[in-house]
C-alpha cells in the first residue's frame, strides 16, 4: 500500500562563504541535523534511514556526517547528483516512506567547497558533463567556466529567440537580492539597484557577477513521516504533505534539438513538472510559492517556461510586470534563491524544501507570501537530473 509523506522537521545552517567560518562538514550536519530534529519533536533513533547528499567529499562522508546526530546502525546511503543532490535525497527518503520500508527518514546534505568556479576532482577520466559541453560548443564559442558558459549561452539563445533582454535577466537578479534582505540564513543580505547589477562584472553573454549564485558552506536537513507516525506524534499541525514528486534525467531531446535551452535542462523540468502537476491535482496557476534553481538568472526566467508559469518566449514578461514576487501571481525564491541566499550542491534541495515548509507553516516571518497554500520546489543538477516537488499543508 503507497504510503502518504509529510515533511515533519526542518533544519538549515546559515549558508557561509567557503572559508568564511571555521568549522568541518561534520558541524554543518550536526546543526541542520538537530535543528531538523527538534522541529520535529523526534529523537535521531527513531529515524529509520538516513540519505545523505553531497558532492565533494570522500566516499563514505555520509556515515560520518550522521553520526554527529546518533550512530544507530540504520541504512545511510550516500548521494551525489551534481547541484541536485540535496532534492535527490529528498526524493529517495520520500521513496522510503512511500513504499512502506520505512515510516520516518533523513534526508540531510552539506557542501564544504573551494573558493571560486566550480571544478573538476578527477582529471584522470572523461568528465560527465562533456557530451553536455561539445554539444553546446557547436551552438556557441566556448568560454570558460563551464557554469556560466552554458548557462549563459542558454540565456543568449532566448534573446536571439524571443527578443529577451540582459535587462529582464537582470532583474530578476535584483529581485533575488532583495528577498534574501529578510532572510538571515542567507549568504548575502544586500539590495543592489538594477543598474547595479548591470554594472557588474560580466560573467558571460546576458550573465553579470551580482546574477551568478556563489560557491558556499552549508547544510540542510530534513525530516519525513508517514500518516500514521504524524498522527502517534501529534504533528498534523505542522506537517506539510508531499503531494507530488517526480525525478527526470537527460532525454533524448537535451542533445537532438540543437538547443543550449534543452542542454541546461529545461525539457527535463517540463517534464518532471507536469508528473507533478498530474499527481497532485494542480496546475501552475494555482501554486503560491515557488523555490527554483536560479544558479543564473537566466535559468529562473527558463524555468519560469519550462513549470508552465507562461508559454515559450513569455518569460521576459512576466519579469516585467512583477508577476514573480511579492503582489504578484507567484513569489518565486522568496529565500533569495541561490543567487544570494548561496548553493552549497549538497544542502541546496533540503534548503529550498525548508523555505517551503516555513512558508506552508506561517513562519517565514518577515518573508512570508501571504495565504500561501500550494508550494513547488525545482532543482537542477546538469549531467543531468531534475527534481520538482509539490506540497500542501496536512491540515488544510
Amino acid at each position: 500500500m503507497t504510503q502518504k509523506v509529510f515533511v515533519v522537521g526542518v533544519g538549515m545552517t546559515k549558508f557561509e562563504k567557503p572559508g568564511g567560518r571555521e568549522w568541518d562538514y561534520p558541524d554543518m550536519a550536526r546543526e541542520a541535523g538537530t535543528k531538523a530534529l527538534e522541529d520535529a519533536g523526534v529523537d535521531y533513533d527513531r529515524i529509520g534511514q538516513a540519505y545523505v547528499g553531497y558532492v565533494y567529499g570522500e566516499s563514505t562522508s555520509g556515515q560520518r556526517a550522521v553520526y554527529e546526530l546518533g550512530m544507530t546502525g540504520i541504512p545511510v546511503v550516500n548521494v551525489n547528483n551534481n547541484c541536485s543532490t540535496g532534492s535527490t535525497a529528498l526524493f529517495l527518503a520520500a521513496q522510503a516512506v512511500r513504499s512502506g520500508v520505512s515510516d520516518c527518514t533523513l534526508a540531510l546534505g552539506f557542501e564544504k567547497m573551494q573558493k571560486g568556479s566550480l571544478g573538476s576532482t578527477y582529471d584522470d577520466r572523461e568528465q560527465p558533463m562533456m557530451r553536455h559541453l561539445m554539444a553546446l560548443a557547436e551552438l556557441q564559442e566556448f568560454a570558460m567556466p563551464p557554469a556560466p558558459y552554458m548557462f549563459g549561452a542558454a540565456g543568449k539563445e532566448h534573446m536571439e529567440r524571443y527578443g529577451t533582454t540582459a535587462e529582464q535577466f537582470a532583474k530578476i537578479g535584483v529581485k533575488n537580492h532583495k528577498h534574501s534582505v529578510n532572510n538571515p540564513y542567507a549568504q548575502f543580505q544586500q539590495e543592489y539597484s538594477l543598474e547595479e547589477v548591470l554594472a557588474a562584472k560580466q560573467i558571460y553573454g546576458p550573465l553579470t557577477k551580482l546574477q551568478c549564485s556563489p560557491t558556499s558552506d552549508g547544510s540542510g536537513a530534513v525530516i519525513l513521516a508517514n500518516e500514521d507516525f504524524v498522527d502517534r506524534h501529534g504533528l498534523a499541525d505542522r506537517a506539510v504533505e508531499i503531494v507530488g514528486q517526480a525525478m527526470v534525467t537527460d532525454m533524448r531531446s537535451t542533445f537532438d534539438t540543437e538547443s543550449a535551452i534543452n542542454l541546461v535542462g529545461s525539457d527535463m523540468t517540463n517534464v518532471a513538472a507536469r508528473q507533478v502537476y498530474d499527481q497532485a491535482g494542480f496546475g501552475p496557476d494555482e501554486v503560491d510559492v515557488i523555490e527554483l534553481h536560479d544558479c543564473f538568472s537566466t535559468n529562473e526566467l527558463l524555468t519560469y517556461e519550462a513549470l508552465g508559469l507562461c508559454a515559450p518566449g513569455e518569460g521576459g514578461r512576466l519579469v516585467d510586470d512583477n508577476a514573480t514576487t511579492y503582489g504578484g501571481k507567484w513569489v518565486v525564491n522568496p529565500s533569495g534563491g541561490l543567487i544570494s541566499k548561496g548553493h552549497p550542491l549538497g544542502a541546496t534541495g533540503l534548503a529550498q524544501c525548508s523555505e517551503l515548509t516555513w512558508q506552508l507553516r506561517g513562519t517565514a516571518d518577515a518573508r512570508q507570501v501571504d495565504g500561501a497554500r500550494i508550494a513547488l520546489q525545482h532543482n537542477i543538477g546538469l549531467g543531468g537530473a531534475v527534481v520538482v516537488t509539490g506540497y500542501r499543508p496536512a491540515n488544510r
